[in-house]
């Protein structure tokens, strides 16, 4: 099971940095949530999450379109029977480069909570 989500975990990153959002969606259960410091600090009326295939599209839609040279360098991806742990550098425009990391819940094959840690 952990090879199969650990899988999750590449493609994820294989389909963001391709900027391909509608992989990167499908990868997602229908109401799944997506927490992060940077969705709070811009959409503050969301206390830092979405739900749903259209917030998510909408989202990384979003920072391609203001990042469009926003790209992630995996450090390590662990993983087990339900959860996958990413580790990677983020890397847009002339932001200094900045760790990150990246839980995601798994039921289903599909990823049906995500939350993001950084400075």
């Amino acid at each position: 099971m952990s090879e199969a989500n650990r899988a999750i975990g590449r493609a994820w990153l294989a389909a963001f940095n391709a900027h391909d959002v509608a992989t990167l969606v499908e990868l997602y259960d229908a109401q799944a949530t997506h927490t992060s410091p940077k969705i709070r600090v811009l959409h503050p009326d969301t206390g830092g999450k979405i739900v749903g295939h259209a917030a998510l599209t909408t989202w990384w839609r979003d920072a391609i379109t203001r990042l469009p040279d926003l790209r992630y360098v995996e450090t390590t991806i662990t993983a087990d029977a339900s959860r996958v742990f990413l580790e990677y550098v983020r890397h847009a425009g002339t932001d200094a480069p900045m760790p990150v990391a990246e839980v995601f819940d798994v039921a289903g094959g599909k990823i049906v909570a995500s939350r993001v840690y950084h400075g």
